[in-house]
């Protein structure tokens, strides 16, 4: 079955996912989707969740970059892993550092310095971006260089004692997740390349983990691949744990909602609950029947009223 990711060239979180295929040295169709809302392509699979990237495979839909990982992960183990030595625990926790206080004060001085930043994208991220207080962004600026700053010192300590990647010899998952906040800089914030080659190991580090590469592109337009989901049936596992969930069981009508920002809520019939995923099945004109994926942590999971 076709790996099938849909991004934008420009997405920082889409390059996490485009670089995990190049250190599995995959093959993958790339689907482009537009930079702001609407993407009625993209939500006829999703139901609603717009955030980028988006791994199609068949009828599975996978959010979030911590679940399409580990689904990479699941369904290609005799490729080189994105989690070597048994690293997978640490390296999902540090998803959590990378997302949050490496990824946002970037995104500030990214929708504050980039002048170059069309304007229709600036005002969708005002809008999406609930992290930021775009009325008092200029101010703002120097704490967040700060803020910045302060995660690429971190960054380069960790590859203080000559190791070639964050966990040792090989490079993970933890690289992905350090390299996606520094490519974000080197193209959009204002005098990023100042402020990554001021540090001891972090240019060597950063130009390994570029050389990984994409893996195998090539291009598909979006009606090809509703076709396919249309065509195809999920390989969904059914397993529902809900002990801390009185009410809900295989079957409950429910919705899923991001607990941070781009917190639109997908609705379906609960298909997995389990203390690593969700999942839900729902229908949709244009897609078909469809199980969309999602990361336990940082997800709220309800019944639908």
């Amino acid at each position: 079955m076709e790996l099938i990711l849909h991004h934008f060239d420009i997405s920082p979180f889409a390059e996490k996912i485009r670089l995990a295929l190049g250190l599995k040295g995959l093959a993958w169709r790339s689907v482009e989707i537009p930079l702001v809302m609407p993407k009625p392509d993209l939500t006829a699979l999703t139901g609603g969740y717009r955030k980028t990237p988006v791994l199609q495979i068949g009828a599975d839909v996978y959010c979030d970059t911590q679940r399409i990982a580990w689904e990479l992960e699941s369904r290609f183990p005799e490729r080189p892993s994105l989690f070597p030595g048994a690293s997978r625990g640490i390296c999902l926790a540090l998803s959590a550092w990378s997302d949050s206080v490496f990824f946002r004060p970037g995104a500030g001085l990214s929708m504050g310095t980039n002048e170059g930043l069309p304007e229709a994208i600036l005002k969708d991220r005002k809008a999406f971006f609930n992290f930021l207080d775009f009325s008092t962004l200029d101010a703002q600026l120097p704490h967040l260089y700060a803020a910045f700053e302060a995660q690429l010192h971190l960054l380069d300590s960790m590859l203080a004692d000559g190791r070639p990647y964050v966990l040792g010899d090989a490079p993970s998952w933890a690289d992905i997740l350090g390299y996606f906040p520094v490519w974000m800089c080197r193209g959009n914030i204002r005098d990023g390349d100042a402020l990554l080659t001021q540090w001891r190991w972090l240019p060597g580090w950063e130009q390994r983990v570029k050389s990984i590469g994409h893996g195998e592109r090539s291009e598909l337009d979006a009606e090809s691949a509703l076709a396919i989901a249309r065509a195809s049936g999920s390989t969904v596992q059914v397993a529902v744990s809900s002990a801390h969930l009185p009410g809900v069981q295989q079957g409950t009508a429910v919705t899923v909602t991001p607990e941070d920002y781009g917190a639109v809520p997908v609705a379906g019939e609960l298909m997995r609950l389990t203390s690593e995923d969700i999942a839900i099945r729902r229908t949709d004109s244009r897609a078909g029947e469809v199980v969309v994926h999602f990361p336990r942590a940082g997800y709220r999971v309800e019944p639908l009223e």
